[in-house]
């Protein structure tokens, strides 16, 4: 089991401040088919500084191959070298909470869950041009004080599907043109009850493919749920994951970062295969306010969003005051 967390012995010590980026060695993580090295310096700017803004969003990956993460700046898409190849800055892109991306003819979108803004967005992911923007639903006839959307997701035929995990935790069902449909769930610790539905994704892993929702505070603490596109309870899929962030899904396998600063690989079965750069440290994790010159190489401080590429790689996004974003390249 030890070979299967993190070896990172030789370089707890190691953070970025006072180092080039070249001389910070690639930290191994993981087990068997789900070992990882990481990509010292990636997504740095120049002068070796992350380029940002505090981090508290996602990671999408669009068909190129470029890396789309969002921050209190706004969305930066990244080569996957970690050069910054273009940005969609200001008050319209940032905050975005959790990002989702679809090919819709010959075009690219990218969703957005905005908590701050108190909206859901859909933008052209090569020109940033919105097309579509989701606030409260009257239709609902809910009389919500407060809309804090946290996660979005969109189903095969169009329908957007938006949960409102910071404020009354209903997740609502729109269809692709913005139209309310319905909405479902409510607050709570019950078995059908979200205590901060946090993330969410089209899990495609089943047929037909389901709602996979990340109830974040529920008790016992950190559970994954499946729901269909109707939005019916299916059952529970795992708990005691600590604080899952998101989920995001390739093939037979789900990533999940989890706040305590870790992330968390499932199988088809929803087994745990391994756990990437587990942190240890009760002072750092959990903790947005850890600054770059205190990063350890290989060591999390509170994930929050990833995502594979065709390769099998993945992009992990911290929850970080200086804005950081990792590279975990697949050991074939």
């Amino acid at each position: 089991m030890k070979s299967c967390l993190l070896s990172i012995a030789f370089v707890f010590g190691l953070a970025l401040s006072g180092f080039a980026a070249e001389k910070v060695q690639p930290v191994r993580m993981g087990c068997g088919i789900m070992t990882f090295d990481t990509v010292p310096g990636w997504g740095l700017g120049e002068d070796g500084k992350s380029v940002l803004g505090s981090t508290h969003g996602g990671v999408v990956i669009d068909k190129a191959g470029s890396i789309y993460t969002s921050s209190s700046l706004g969305v930066f898409v990244f080569s996957p070298e970690g050069k910054v190849i273009r940005r969609f800055l200001g008050d319209k892109y940032n905050n975005i909470h959790d990002l989702e991306i679809r090919a819709e003819g010959n075009d690219e979108f990218i969703y957005g869950a905005r908590n701050a803004a108190g909206e859901g967005i859909k933008f052209h992911a090569e020109t940033g041009d919105i097309v579509l923007k989701l606030g409260i639903p009257e239709e609902s006839g809910l009389k919500l004080a407060k809309w804090s959307p946290t996660a979005i997701t969109v189903a095969p035929n169009g329908d957007i599907i938006l949960a409102d995990g910071y404020a009354s935790n209903h997740i609502f069902k729109f269809d692709k043109a913005g139209k309310y449909i319905k909405h479902f769930g409510t607050k709570g610790n019950g078995l059908k009850e979200f205590n901060t539905a946090h993330g969410m994704t089209l899990d495609t892993r089943y047929a037909p493919p389901r709602l996979l929702i990340c109830d974040r505070n529920h008790t016992p603490k950190g559970r994954l749920l499946h729901y269909d596109l109707d939005g019916n309870y299916i059952d529970e899929v795992v708990t005691g994951l600590g604080m899952p962030t998101s989920v995001a899904v390739q093939g037979d396998y789900v990533s999940v970062p989890d706040l305590h600063g870790r992330v968390v690989i499932l199988d088809k079965s929803n087994t745990i295969m391994a756990v990437l750069g587990h942190n240890a440290d009760p002072a750092t994790r959990v903790n947005h306010n850890v600054p770059q010159d205190k990063w350890i190489e290989g060591v999390f401080n509170g994930t929050h969003g990833s995502y594979w590429d065709k390769d099998g790689n993945l992009y992990v996004q911290d929850w970080n005051v200086s804005g950081r974003i990792m590279k975990l390249v697949r050991v074939k």
